[in-house]
């Protein structure tokens, strides 16, 4: 199982990546270790998620919102069954 992730980081930015392992990313973003854009912007914090069954569609997916807008990307997390809202 592969997983679609948007995180909103400490200055409400977002951003979004994919993973096979949701807890483990969430935790190596929140300890400075995952990417340079969360280094400076923690704490982070999981606010979407979607599951995906294979890396292909997961790597899609995450390309495809990365190009949504920032006004695109709140309407999708405003849209969804989200229990991290």
């Amino acid at each position: 199982m592969c997983y679609v992730y948007i995180l909103e980081c400490a200055d409400k930015t977002l951003y979004t990546g994919w993973t096979v392992d949701l807890d483990n990313r969430l935790k190596t973003h929140n300890a400075g270790k995952a990417s340079k854009y969360t280094r400076s912007r923690l704490p982070v914090k999981l606010v979407y998620v979607e599951n995906h069954n294979n890396k292909i569609s997961a790597q899609k997916r995450e390309w495809d919102i990365k190009q949504l807008s920032r006004k695109e990307k709140l309407k999708l997390l405003n849209s969804s069954c989200n229990e991290f809202e």
